[in-house]
């Protein structure tokens, strides 16, 4: 007792530092922290206090506690006692303490002159528990102990602090415990007690400083939904998402903004009215499901005050934010170190690839990116285990951390519920296993025993097949690749699955197509959401549906269109991204959503209406216009002023200055504003003419395909053998015209690349490349390594030259 007069019980967050981890705790030290170095700089913290590690010792000494834990400790070790019993004695033992007088007025005290500095009698406070060895970077899944909202009054304080005590022994830190081999009486428990904040009335959430699925730095990510933040982070509700990128966020008038979805939002935890002093779960409204929970606003004050905290604390962050439906402002709750890929590091870069398709039984969100398969086992409560086999895929409605002993065994999860933020995908993340995450029917639609595979290497979209599918994994090190005087670049389309690759070091994107995303996410024909009242009943309907969420269906092209462009940009950054105009032939482009009345029947659509032609044609020059308002978004609106934009199949120079005239007219003018139009070069008349076309355009892009097949004569479409035996990228002629355009293009100073296979599959083609003296190769992300490796190589020969 004596010692109790020297050493603090309670502490004031805004006493707090860093430091005093092994005081308070890492979450309470962490509010300290933010509250004294960030509290100038416009982050608001709600203000608090915390119990200190020797006001829990204390505790167990003043109730001679420590003898009898110990041998309940050694019970469970020796097999005398389960875990859960040996867990359920000792938070019973603690329960039936006595809260020491000098601990219950130092708390009692403390929650005065918290209420007085809110000039309230008896604040609502946030109750949580911060033990010595969380949230530390060497000792994550955060969570072990309880959390309790909405407590009002000393009695209700006092007796949630020492429940709060006692959940230092609930089974999963037991267990977490055990596995790290920490020594449980060793560890102590800080009791954070902290302003709520009314999200109750407003909205709450959690936001990533990384994009916590590829661990892109780029990105801030924040999730939302209605209510306090516990339906958030544990999973129960779908929230709305939302993406910022983080370079150009300084920026005046710039909002990058490059994610915006609406989560259905089923739920909401709120006061409980007719409890005072406790919560409950209600249903949402269909307005509340309908409505976004954060402006746009309030999405860039969060990521602003995220890259503040990311950079005072020197590594990713982890943070819980909650906005006050009272006063109408924005709150961080709490904040702790992102784990995951902060200990990753970037020396090698694994990538899975199905090598066959099956039928896809259910989809959810993607968590990671790797494939898992397994016989499935359908589990409703973490207790009923037993007939859980390593490495087999957990299907359940949703995870809390209880389930962290049944996790640690999985090899893939599946949830009904949840988003990438939710507890599933957290911990899923932290395991390195896959997880497909608010699938709203797992439980339903899979049996107990079947055979399944689970892929997340396949965008945002994580999917579950029947059976167990071939696929690959490669792991490729990224240590020593050499840098090139050869600009290596990368071939993106998949907006959902470009972050994947951001360690790969490349200078930039060589050639980002946008045909993915209208084909995949847009999914409807450009002139069919300009003029729907030309569509059959049932695809103005279906229009109708994919639109709902905008004023005007052309509005819903644009926005997902730039927010696409957006990502893909992003990866790049601030290195070059050429982004090439639609390049979809006719059947293509009549394949999509209302668009068979648009497009012309062709005989021979690779040689067609493509192109350059369709962007001044009074067939396409409306739906032209919509492609170029979404470049206008992503470079002035977004900030992605690195994005290029590239003319595909451009026959003529009269066809050259109509494109870049029509281009002018919808306000993307050549060198205003530091934009660069490129060209692919893939028809013959491009080298042919290569200097007048040199005078067009700042840059030539090699579409090695086109210019084969139009040079040999030669369908690439065609499935003869013998026709394939002819298309060869390394035929004298081909080679010959690129060594020419090459040459050509560079007196005149205009820069060339090239975009395609060959420099992977042909080590001869790519040494070709860069003996002409080729500016940049553009591969596929996955031969990046190999090709990087082979072309230093070559070139550190070709200085050295022979002997």
């Amino acid at each position: 007792m004596a010692d109790a007069h020297h050493r603090p019980l309670v502490r004031p967050f805004e006493e707090v530092t860093n430091d005093d981890v092994a005081e308070v705790g890492g979450k309470n030290a962490s509010l300290g922290e933010m509250i004294r170095a960030l509290g100038k700089r416009a982050v608001r913290i709600p203000d608090g206090f915390a119990t200190t590690a020797f006001a829990y010792q204390n505790f167990l000494v003043e109730n001679d506690l420590h003898e009898p834990l110990a041998r309940l400790i050694e019970g469970m070790r020796n097999g005398d006692l389960s875990l859960p019993d040996a867990g359920k004695a000792i938070r019973e033992r603690i329960l039936a303490g006595r809260m020491p007088d000098d601990l219950s007025a130092a708390i009692s005290e403390a929650y005065r002159k918290l209420s007085a500095t809110y000039e309230r009698e008896n604040l609502d406070v946030a109750v949580r528990s911060s033990a010595t060895a969380e949230d530390l970077p060497e000792a994550s899944f955060a969570g072990q102990q309880e959390s309790y909202l909405n407590v009002v009054g000393e009695e209700d304080l006092l007796r949630t602090c020492q429940r709060c005590f006692a959940s230092l022994f609930t089974d999963r830190a037991i267990s977490y415990r055990e596995r790290l081999e920490f020594d449980h009486l060793e560890v102590s428990l800080s009791v954070g007690v902290q302003k709520m904040v009314r999200s109750d009335e407003a909205s709450a959430g959690v936001l990533f400083t990384l994009d916590p699925d590829s661990g892109f730095p780029g990105m801030a990510v924040i999730s939302s939904s209605w209510g306090l933040g516990e339906s958030v982070v544990k999973g129960t509700v779908s929230p709305d998402q939302f993406g910022v990128f983080k370079p150009v966020l300084g920026r005046e008038g710039v909002v990058p903004i490059l994610e915006r979805h609406r989560g259905s939002k089923e739920e909401k935890v709120i006061y409980d009215p007719d409890h005072p002093g406790g919560t409950v779960t209600v249903a949402t409204s269909d307005a509340e499901r309908e409505a976004l929970s954060l402006d746009d606003d309030e999405v860039l004050a969060l990521a602003r005050w995220g890259i503040i905290i990311e950079d005072h604390y020197g590594f990713p962050m982890d943070i819980e934010w909650a906005k006050d439906g009272r006063d109408g402002l924005l709150y961080i709750v709490q904040a702790r170190p992102e784990t995951v890929h902060h200990r990753a590091g970037t020396a090698a870069l694994k990538s899975y690839s199905l090598s066959e398709r099956g039928k896809v039984l259910v989809r959810g969100t993607a968590v990671g990116d790797a494939i898992a398969q397994g016989r499935v086992y359908r589990i409703h409560d973490p207790s009923d285990t037993d007939h859980f086999e390593e490495g087999g895929i957990l299907v359940t409605e949703r995870t809390d951390p209880d389930w962290g002993p049944i996790l640690n065994r999985a090899g893939g999860v599946i949830t009904d519920q949840g988003s990438r933020t939710s507890h599933a995908a957290i911990v899923s993340r932290e395991l390195g296993i896959p997880a497909v995450v608010g699938t709203g029917n797992a439980v339903a639609t899979l049996q107990e025993g079947q055979e399944v595979t689970l892929s997340c290497a396949e965008g945002d979209e994580g999917l579950v097949y029947e059976g167990l599918l071939a696929f690959e994994a490669v792991e490729e090190s990224l240590d020593d690749l050499p840098v090139t005087r050869t600009r290596i670049m990368m071939n993106l389309g998949n907006p959902a699955a470009a972050f994947r690759w951001w360690r790969l070091p490349t200078r930039g994107i060589g050639l980002a197509r946008i045909e993915f995303i209208i084909g995949e996410i847009i999914k409807a024909h450009p002139m069919a959401l300009l003029r729907p009242e030309h569509l059959s009943t049932e695809d103005r309907d279906a229009i109708l549906e994919l639109t709902r969420e905008f004023e005007r269906p052309e509005d819903y092209f644009v926005d997902h269109l730039a927010r696409g462009i957006g990502k893909l940009a992003a990866v790049g950054y601030p290195d070059p991204v050429v982004v090439r105009l639609s390049d979809f032939k006719t059947n293509e482009y009549a394949g999509l959503l209302g668009g068979a009345g648009f497009e012309p029947i062709e005989e021979n659509p690779m040689l067609g209406f493509r192109g350059a032609c369709r962007y001044y044609s009074d067939r396409y020059r409306d739906a032209f216009a919509l492609e170029c308002r979404a470049l206008r978004r992503v470079r002035n609106e977004m900030g992605l002023d690195n994005v290029i934009i590239m003319i595909p199949f451009c026959r003529t120079l009269k066809e050259a200055d109509r494109v870049i005239q029509a281009l002018a007219d919808n306000g993307l003018v050549r060198g205003e504003d530091g934009l660069q139009v490129y060209m692919m070069c893939e028809v013959p008349s491009n080298v042919v003419l290569a200097e007048e076309f040199s005078e067009r355009f700042d840059g030539f892009s090699i579409g090695s395909n086109d210019l084969t097949q139009l040079v040999l004569g030669v369908d690439r479409d065609s499935g003869a053998r013998e026709l394939t035996e002819i298309f060869d990228e390394r035929d004298p002629a081909v080679v010959r015209m690129i060594q020419d355009v090459i040459r050509r293009a560079h007196a005149g100073g205009t820069v060339v690349g090239i975009c395609g296979q060959a420099p992977s599959d042909h080590p001869d083609f790519a040494e070709m490349l860069v003996e002409a003296g080729i500016d940049s190769i553009s591969l596929n992300p996955d031969t990046v390594p190999a090709v990087l490796r082979r072309i230093g190589a070559f070139e550190a020969a070709s200085r050295s030259g022979p002997g």
